[in-house]
C-alpha cells in the first residue's frame, strides 16, 4: 500500500481504537495490538517526515476525556514516553521535549510502566485536592469522588509549608 494511503489507514484506525478505549470504554483490541499500530504509524512518518500532520495520533498523549466526566488542566502536562524502548528512543523524546519548550532544561519524572490508568493526585496543604486521568496529557478528567473511595489513596499526607 501507497505510505499516504497506510498512513490515513493507521490514523483512522488508532483513533477508532482510541475512542473505544478513552470514551466507550470498550476497547477491541490489546494494548500491545494498539503499541503495533502506534509504532507503524510512528515509522512510516519518521521515514515520510511530509506524511506528518499536527492532528496524527504521534503527536500527542492519551486520547480525549471523556465527556461524562467534567475536566481540568494539568500542570505541568502528563506527558509519555510513548512506549520508549531502547535509549536511542529516550534521546528522540528528549530531543522532540527539548524543541518543543520555550526555555530550561526539562526535569522528568519517570515510572515503569504499569498497564492501567494514569492518575494524577494533587494535594493542597496536604490534603487530597483532586483526582485527574491522563486525558489527553493536557487536560483530564476530574474522578477526584472516585479516587476518594480507594482505601490505598490517602486523603492526606505529610505536608510542609517549606516544600516547594
Amino acid at each position: 500500500m501507497e505510505p499516504t494511503a497506510r498512513a490515513e489507514e493507521l490514523r483512522a484506525l488508532i483513533r477508532r481504537h482510541e475512542k473505544l478505549y478513552y470514551e466507550d470504554a470498550s476497547p477491541e483490541i490489546t494494548d500491545a495490538e494498539f503499541d503495533a499500530l502506534m509504532r507503524e504509524l510512528r515509522t512510516l512518518e519518521e521515514a515520510h517526515p511530509e506524511l506528518v500532520t499536527s492532528d496524527s495520533p504521534t503527536q500527542r498523549v492519551g486520547g480525549k476525556p471523556s465527556a461524562r466526566f467534567q475536566t481540568d488542566l494539568h500542570n505541568p502536562p502528563m506527558l509519555s514516553l510513548d512506549n520508549a524502548m531502547t535509549e536511542e528512543e529516550l534521546v528522540k523524546f528528549d530531543e522532540r521535549v527539548k524543541k518543543g519548550i520555550e526555555a530550561g532544561s526539562p526535569e522528568y519524572l519517570t515510572e515503569l510502566k504499569i498497564d492501567g490508568m494514569s492518575l494524577n493526585l494533587i494535594y493542597e496543604n496536604g490534603k487530597l485536592a483532586r483526582g485527574l486521568t491522563r486525558g489527553d496529557g493536557t487536560r483530564g478528567e476530574d474522578i477526584t469522588a472516585n479516587v476518594k473511595t480507594i482505601g490505598s489513596i490517602p486523603g492526606e499526607i505529610e505536608w510542609s509549608s517549606g516544600w516547594a
